[in-house]
């Protein structure tokens, strides 16, 4: 790392002794600074852009320009005429300090030109960046671009942050691509059609709304277009052939159409080379738009998955995959009040899983060594409707109605050996998921301005869910002896489950919202949320006959009626003064919980009053600390209430408790946020702490590898305290890269009886300098390092995993294009008994003759044919070392027409 941070210093130092640093000020006509002022910097003969900059709060303005040119420098401001000044540096010069003087704009739609020309324009909340200023031809696609803009970062699953804060919403020509997902953008939209991109800060897509609440925490992109890609076709087709151990193939389609009264998107793929463009992970993640109802009300009460734990299909964690992907996305203007959208989306994987598992078990200090193939099949469909009526400015109704629907299948061989004190145990294990899940989601908003000084907005929102996994499980050893009244008498034990979960839930609320002034306004909240689930679930034993065995006792049988109401009253009162603007609020919640099984009735009623608090110190328009704390009160749904055992795993079994009550979380956040357009200067970063009262723990007996939990409340309190940060600093071609994330939790468990402590600490640190000319090489290096630490009772495991990286990407001859990405892992714990290092290698190269259509490439992923890679994680009864098994070398030859 050291020897990095020299050659970093070292040609950060080269670079400087090139250059002459040009600064000064900017100021009208009567010598008032202007802030956000652009400063332009051409060169007089070409007039290619060497250097731009943007004026700070004093009107002060730098950049560095090579000496042994002339430069044409011109300054702009909204609603001031440009001013131009030309200089010549010669070699060896020294800085130079050059003020502007600007005069009101005589043709004020020429000053709007040039400064939307400019590569960064700051206007008011909005920040456009003119996507041909920061890339090089080399970009595929969008999140390509996006990770050269200032300030914005993009991670691996196509998450976008700026400054810091999560993207909420993706638009293309101001309408939703895909509701605002940001994977599908990232990884679809085409950068050459990208003319720029908006950034909106502070966001609210209701016009009425705007303001009344806290939107800080709200960032969109919309994404302009060139001018050859609005009203006609554009987009790309590909297909090619590789080899891999196997015949290799993909197919891809991506076709886009916008115009003033409409667009259509669709999305195609094909192939088995591992590029799985919507994940089963994916698919639980995509809200479709729809949001937490009533975010800062203070309940936390959601419908929990009810599967079955499939297995997620990542590239990078399965052996094999085989994907069909297709997206249609639309949206139509009806008429000037009535705008109209949807989408649909199917997916359907083959994933076949191989992986080595190596458990220690905290209480009993014995070890358990899994080794299993998995099969998976996941086809995943979801279809949305969106309607927006605004017949004027006082109303807005929205209407949406989301169905998703999926079939799920999964099948497991796989070998168990466990140690322990009396020896070693092999159990060979078959296991059988199915499930086929659907759910149908509506919401229902209308907002209304009765005058400038009362606004209203009502909400409703409908949830009808239904879930039937099937589980088998056929294994040697007699699992859970003193739970299931198994026949003994066979070859093996042919263990099943059937169980069904179906929910009715209803959310609904009035805002009314009070303008007293430009400062301040009073919010009143009115609403319910109405739940009711059904639960029914069974065990039984398949024989070797092939009859059934079915188990009669109750406590091996399911058949709940589960109901949740939430009435809640809610005051907030949001007021500016100077730089800070607070917003207190309190919510009377009364709450009933009630349930029936085993023919008894139980139920809970309590009055709770939470409060929560929302305060900003806004210091300059780029620059804010934002602190966040809000008192929750925790319910949980029919999962943990249902009280006969149910099947989660061969090894684990689960049953519910209808005494449970609800927790009390704690949450308090503070985070920093700015982004200095003076120097190109990124800096954010937060700390959060929750504090967890009467949290639903699972209470387990450990017998050998066999777990039966139930939830309780415990009477000890969970912590968690995290912090991250991240630092960005733009050197003209330069970028630099720090970050870090650090979380350490103590959480209390009952294993085998007695009171567990768990103490987990995670670190994770990465530095990275990259370079963005315009024509010659890029590449990115940098290093990444992370600690994970878990301690309970007298177990003691700390995990390490370096990895240095680098990427490149080199433009040479006349249409020829190489990129590469490395990645080297060192993966080992601190006592030694596990190691692994790997390094995975992908490469491309492509070309495309200037202006053709028809691009060639070829590309290489696992280059080094590594065969696996590791990962950790921790509960509370056991922590786990994994291998995966990984797809090989794979080199695909294909053809991109672009339209």
């Amino acid at each position: 790392m050291k020897y990095f941070l020299a050659l970093f210093l070292l040609v950060s130092l080269t670079a400087k002794a090139q250059n002459v640093r040009i600064s000064g000020t900017v100021k009208d006509s009567i010598g008032t600074p202007l802030e956000l002022a652009n400063i332009i910097a051409t060169h007089t003969d070409t007039g290619e852009m060497e250097s731009y900059a943007i004026s700070n709060t004093q009107g002060r303005y730098q950049f560095n320009l090579p000496s042994g040119a002339a430069y044409s420098l011109v300054a702009s401001f909204l609603g001031l005429a440009p001013t131009t000044k030309d200089i010549k540096i010669e070699k060896g010069a020294e800085d130079i300090t050059l003020d502007f003087v600007m005069m009101p704009a005589a043709d004020q739609l020429d000053d709007v030109e040039i400064i939307y020309e400019m590569p960064v324009v700051v206007r008011g909340d909005t920040i456009v960046y003119n996507t041909d200023s920061f890339t090089n031809g080399t970009e595929q696609k969008l999140g390509d671009v996006l990770k050269k803009l200032p300030g914005v970062t993009v991670n691996d699953d196509g998450e976008i942050q700026l400054e810091g804060q999560t993207v909420s919403k993706v638009m293309i020509e101001g309408k939703d691509f895909f509701d605002g997902d940001s994977k599908l953008a990232t990884k679809n939209i085409p950068a050459n059609a990208l003319k720029k991109v908006e950034v909106l800060k502070n966001y609210n897509e209701v016009d009425q709304m705007r303001g009344l609440g806290n939107d800080q925490d709200n960032v969109a992109i919309n994404l302009k277009l060139k001018e050859g890609k609005k009203n006609f076709w554009f987009g790309e087709l590909q297909g090619g052939i590789g080899d891999g151990e196997q015949t290799r193939y993909l197919g891809s389609a991506k076709l886009f159409y916008y115009s003033p009264k409409g667009s259509i998107n669709i999305i195609g793929n094909t192939n088995n080379m591992g590029d799985v463009p919507f994940t089963f992970q994916d698919y639980f993640n995509f809200t479709g738009g729809f949001r937490n109802f009533n975010s800062r009300g203070g309940t936390s009460f959601n419908i929990s998955d009810s599967g079955l734990g499939f297995l997620v299909s990542q590239n990078n964690r399965a052996n094999e995959i085989k994907t069909n992907f297709g997206a249609a996305n639309f949206s139509y203007e009806a008429s000037d009040a009535w705008d109209l959208s949807g989408f649909l989306l199917f997916s359907d994987n083959s994933t076949d899983f191989i992986q080595r598992s190596l458990r220690n078990y905290i209480s009993t200090e014995a070890t358990e060594v899994n080794t299993q193939n998995s099969n998976q099949s996941n086809q995943l469909a979801m279809a949305k409707f969106s309607s927006v009526y605004k017949p004027n400015e006082k109303l807005q109704l929205d209407y949406d109605v989301l169905a998703k629907k999926s079939q799920q299948s999964e099948m497991t061989d796989a070998l168990s050996v466990f140690t322990d004190a009396s020896g070693v145990t092999n159990n060979p294990i078959t296991e059988n998921k199915n499930n086929d899940p659907f759910s149908l989601n509506q919401n229902l908003n209308a907002y209304y301005t009765l005058n400038e000084k009362n606004i209203f907005a009502g909400y409703v929102q409908h949830l009808y869910q239904k879930e039937n996994p099937f589980y088998e499980a056929i294994v040697t050893q007699q699992p859970f002896a003193q739970i299931l009244p198994l026949d003994t008498d066979q070859s093996n034990f042919d263990i099943n489950q059937d169980k069904m979960v179906e929910t009715n839930k209803i959310d609904s609320k009035i805002d009314y919202y009070y303008v007293i002034n430009d400062k301040s306004n009073l919010n009143l909240t009115l609403g319910t949320t109405q739940s009711r689930q059904d639960f029914n679930s069974s065990i039984y034993q398949i024989l070797d006959s092939g009859s059934q065995n079915n188990f009669t006792d109750a406590s091996l049988n399911n058949d709940v009626a589960y109901r949740f109401s939430d009435l809640f009253l809610g005051a907030h009162y949001k007021f500016k003064t100077g730089i800070f603007t607070f917003t207190p609020g309190v919510t009377l919640h009364n709450y009933n919980v009630s349930s029936e099984q085993l023919g008894t009735k139980t139920s809970q009623e309590e009055w709770k009053v939470l409060p929560d608090l929302y305060a900003i110190a806004q210091f300059k328009q780029s620059e804010s600390l934002r602190l966040n704390y809000q008192m929750t009160a925790d319910y949980t749904d029919v999962n943990n209430f249902a009280e006969g055992y149910v099947f989660n795993d061969y090894n684990r079994m689960f049953r519910g408790n209808r005494d449970i009550e609800n927790a009390i979380f704690h949450t308090a956040s503070l985070n920093y946020f700015n982004f200095n357009m003076f120097n190109f200067t990124n800096l954010n970063g937060g700390v959060s702490y929750t504090k967890r009262i009467d949290a639903i723990k699972s209470s387990t007996a450990i017998d050998q590898i066999n777990q039966a939990s139930s939830p309780i409340n415990s009477n000890f309190i969970d912590e968690v305290l995290s912090a991250n940060g991240r630092f960005q600093k733009t050197f003209r071609k330069w970028k630099a890269n720090l970050s870090a994330n650090i979380s350490y939790s103590e959480l209390n468990n009952i294993v085998n009886a007695q009171p567990t402590l768990s103490q987990n600490f995670t670190q994770s640190y990465q530095g990275s300098v990259e370079t963005n000319f315009k024509n010659a090489p890029n590449f990115e290096v940098g290093y990444n390092r992370s600690i994970n630490n878990y301690q309970n009772g007298n177990s003691d495991r700390i995990f390490y995993t370096d990895r240095p990286f680098a990427n490149m990407d080199v433009k040479f001859l006349n249409g020829f294009t190489f990129t590469a990405d490395w990645s080297y892992y060192n993966y080992y714990d601190k006592d030694n008994t596990v190691q692994n290092e790997y390094a995975f290698i992908e490469a491309t190269l492509r070309y495309q003759k200037p202006d053709s259509k028809w691009e060639f490439r070829v590309d290489g992923s696992n280059l080094l044919n590594v065969d696996s890679l590791n990962n950790d994680s921790f509960n509370e009864t056991f922590s786990t070392t994994t291998e995966y098994f990984v797809m090989p070398r794979i080199v695909m030859a294909s053809i991109k027409y672009n339209l």
